[in-house]
């Protein structure tokens, strides 16, 4: 379990909570003995966090400790240029706009709140509240909206331990306690681990990464080998700090919150997987048929489709036959993928995949029975399937009369050195080109290719499937090099 300081300028700032013995006066924790312990978290509650103030110091030390403090010194120093909010995030002046009218403060011009560890008191601006949060992670931030044309930020500001009202109090402590669950919680008999892990997913997704019994094996797996995991989901972003690492278990996309955790955790050095940086490359297919293009790997021959350029369809029928394959950049699981047989199909296909996306992927047709999936840690093969296609189908996912829930074709596992070697090869090479992360890389052989299809940053791994061959043995793999890479990041702070 973590250690924890709650560092305050004064004891009495902390006289309206309860006592607890995280408490630390601020000149005690900047003259502490350098504490080897990588596991502690720290909450700066000081009254200054001006540059070079006490608050500026206690998280300035905390971070050359190797702790993990709240709030940062990058959060510091954003809140000091707090009108460049937009460039973080285009989305809150909608928030501001749709919710600030219900305040029922008709004719008002202007609002101040206050936000605890993301929480407010006020229910239509708990979503700006949270989003705040997560761009400036401070516990009390002060906010100032002013009404001209539209409703805008006008200041934010840290708030003050001491300055609040006992309603502001109650408030603080309720946030607290939701922020921290192991603040208050009294200690039980139980295992130690040596590490924490949260592992995010989504409940309502139709097709996840993880089925619920493989997550249930990461976390069974995880404890015996002395890292306790915790499920966590989208709601949960203010509590990362609580964690070493972070194993993302829902489908990722750049405009969507498993990025923002992902760069979250990341830049808090956490031990993430997938990285931000091997969710950007793999969930763009444009990006990865350049790449893959410039390394010289087989892939279908494709062709770049701008939808604010006329389509000579024509010159492109000249470059492939029919049929062809029209992707969107950033699909997932056979999504935004269609088959057009002829220049009437294709041009429709091309009308509603423009609605989406401005380029699209024109792909000559590889016909095979079955994909390869090769799936990848730390650049090491660690399972192999054949997905096969959906019966009367042309993709290993029918999505046809329903949009979530699709059918998939029938799947063998195989131990790796049943696949061709020359597969692991071409596979090889591409996953080289992403990172060192967790990758599924699919391809086809045909005519003596091999072509790669895709590269996904999040493969699916559900229970007697991927790990039909493996069995636990393939959980084990996984969370063994996330203790792996926890070990390496604790020996750098030795």
């Amino acid at each position: 379990m973590h250690s924890l300081y709650i560092v305050v300028d004064h004891q009495e700032d902390w006289a309206p909570y309860y006592p607890t013995p995280d408490l630390i006066g601020v000149e005690d924790y900047l003259t502490l003995q350098k504490n080897t312990h990588d596991k502690i978290q720290v909450i700066n509650l000081c009254r200054d966090y001006d540059y070079l103030g006490t608050g500026y110091y206690c998280s300035l030390l905390a971070e050359a400790r190797g702790q993990r403090v709240i709030p940062s010194i990058r959060s510091i120093n954003d809140l000091a240029n707090h009108h460049y909010y937009r460039l973080y995030d285009d989305d809150l002046d909608k928030y501001l706009d749709k919710h600030l009218e219900k305040c029922g403060q008709a004719g008002a011009d202007t609002l101040t709140i206050k936000i605890f560890f993301g929480k407010v008191s006020y229910t239509p601006l708990e979503k700006i509240a949270r989003r705040l949060f997560e761009l400036y992670p401070c516990p009390i931030l002060t906010v100032a909206f002013k009404r001209g044309q539209r409703w805008e930020i006008t200041n934010m500001t840290p708030g003050n331990l001491a300055d609040l009202n006992e309603e502001e109090q109650t408030q603080f402590a309720t946030a607290i306690n939701a922020y921290s669950r192991k603040i208050w919680r009294k200690p039980r008999a139980r295992k130690q681990f040596r590490f924490d892990m949260a592992i995010l997913c989504n409940a309502e997704e139709h097709m996840p990464p993880s089925d619920s019994k493989a997550i249930k094996n990461f976390i069974r797996i995880g404890n015996e080998l002395g890292v306790d995991v915790d499920v966590i989901d989208k709601n949960d972003y203010a509590r990362l700090l609580e964690y070493d690492a972070l194993f993302i278990r829902e489908t990722t996309a750049i405009d969507h919150h498993t990025y923002r955790f992902a760069k979250r955790a990341e830049s808090e050095g956490l031990v993430v997987l997938d990285d931000p940086d091997s969710i950007l490359k793999c969930t763009n297919k444009v990006f990865l048929a350049d790449l893959l293009s410039m390394h010289a790997i087989d892939t279908p021959r494709t062709q770049l489709l701008m939808r604010d350029k006329a389509l000579d369809f024509a010159e492109l029928e000249q470059l492939f036959q029919y049929p062809v394959v029209l992707k969107i950049p950033h699909g997932s699981f056979s999504r935004g993928v269609v088959k057009a047989h002829d220049r009437a199909d294709l041009e429709r296909h091309c009308r509603e995949l423009f609605n989406e996306s401005a380029i699209l992927l024109l792909q000559e047709y590889v016909l095979t029975d079955f994909d390869w999936r090769i799936g990848f840690l730390n650049n090491r093969p660690i399972y192999a399937c054949k997905y096969y296609m959906v019966r009367g189908h042309w993709q290993i996912y029918n999505y046809s009369g329903n949009k979530t829930q699709g059918k998939s074709g029938g799947f063998e596992t195989l131990a790796i050195h049943e696949v061709p070697k020359d597969v692991i090869k071409t596979a090889s090479k591409a996953v080289k080109l992403i990172g060192d992360g967790l990758y599924g890389v699919d391809l086809k052989q045909v005519d003596g290719r091999n072509v790669i299809i895709e590269i996904n940053d999040n493969p699916s791994i559900d229970s007697g499937v991927e790990d039909l061959y493996l069995g636990d043995d393939l959980y084990r793999i996984i969370m063994e090099e996330f203790i792996r890479r926890l070990e390496r990041k604790h020996r750098t702070f030795l």
